[in-house]
């Protein structure tokens, strides 16, 4: 019974050793930490700590993520930003992000203070939880398609700190939605301030939750007789 029992305490200690010692990441490349997705094909970039505050301050400066990356003789794919990944680097300033990755998880980039710009390719269709909060030094989100940037599914949105979005280099002021968009989904240019004018398509038939909402400097919208539908706070603050 003795010998029983010291066997599942000593199980239990290695176990637990073993979750301690556990990294986040599965490899890393030119400092940048990665983690192989299921499929066995392609990578998220992580953080390299071994439990949730080791990561803090990992990244730094400008970083800019590969679109694949090569690791013990096989090539992976660069297709998301986990969750966490650059969460609580208060030194990086900018990060490039390829056309490879289609997700940035939830809290990626939470409280990366001087973070200051961050390009959104076409390939990103959704953006999670909290992915950019307290980045209070962001100034600008870059994007080259409208039509991707509306396609994305907002769980959270940049322009809430950036406040400015940039379309190839120019500030998009006067916004005009594509006419292959059939929905503005939830908090799609939440947080832009530097909009001022609206133009949505007829092909347009709802506007989600928080669309625009905290637009401070909107002075004119034309909503078409196609929306059937507007969401709660699509244009709260909006003064």
């Amino acid at each position: 019974m003795k010998s029983t029992l010291f066997f599942r305490t000593a199980l239990a200690a290695v176990l637990l050793l073993g979750a301690i010692t556990a990294t986040a990441h599965d490899f890393e490349v030119n400092g940048i930490y990665y983690k192989v997705n299921d499929d066995n094909t392609t990578v998220s970039v992580t953080y390299k700590g071994t439990y949730d505050y080791d990561y803090i301050g990992e990244y730094s400066g400008s970083v800019t993520i590969p679109a694949s990356v090569t690791y013990s003789g096989k090539t992976y794919s660069v297709t998301s930003i986990g969750e966490d990944a650059f969460s609580g680097c208060f030194s990086l300033t900018a990060v490039e992000i390829p056309n490879s990755v289609t997700s940035i998880g939830d809290w990626a980039f939470g409280e990366c203070g001087c973070l200051k710009s961050v390009n959104i390719p076409n390939s990103v269709t959704s953006i999670g939880s909290n992915a950019f909060a307290y980045c209070s030094g962001l100034t600008r989100v870059d994007i080259s398609d409208i039509e991707a940037w509306c396609n994305i599914t907002f769980s959270s949105n940049p322009l809430e700190y950036a406040h400015h979005l940039y379309l190839n280099g120019s500030e998009v002021t006067n916004l005009i939605i594509p006419s292959t968009i059939t929905k503005i989904n939830n908090y799609a240019f939440f947080g832009c301030s530097g909009l001022t004018a609206i133009a949505i398509p007829n092909s347009v038939t709802s506007i989600g939750y928080c669309a625009f909402a905290d637009c401070s400097g909107l002075t004119a919208i034309a909503i078409p007789n196609s929306v059937t539908s507007i969401g709660d706070w699509a244009f709260s603050y909006c003064i």
